[in-house]
């Protein structure tokens, strides 16, 4: 590769950055989610991410063994 195609390569790079890659607006939301839906992700989130992960820490001396 030349000089000339990795600042081609750079250019588009930093092109890219200028356009708007999600479809933001400040109209207000179509659809209000109630504080229980909120409680409802929140709490499926956080048993999704470290439910798994807390399973492993309170098991780890239960793998050493094996």
């Amino acid at each position: 590769m030349s000089l000339p195609a990795v600042s081609r390569l750079f250019r588009s790079a930093l092109r890219t950055h200028l356009v708007p890659v999600a479809n933001l607006t400040s109209k207000p939301a179509k659809h209000n989610i109630t504080v229980g839906e909120q409680a409802v992700a929140l709490t499926s989130i956080f048993v999704v991410i470290l439910g798994p992960s807390g399973w492993i820490l309170a098991h780890l001396e239960d793998y050493k063994k094996k």
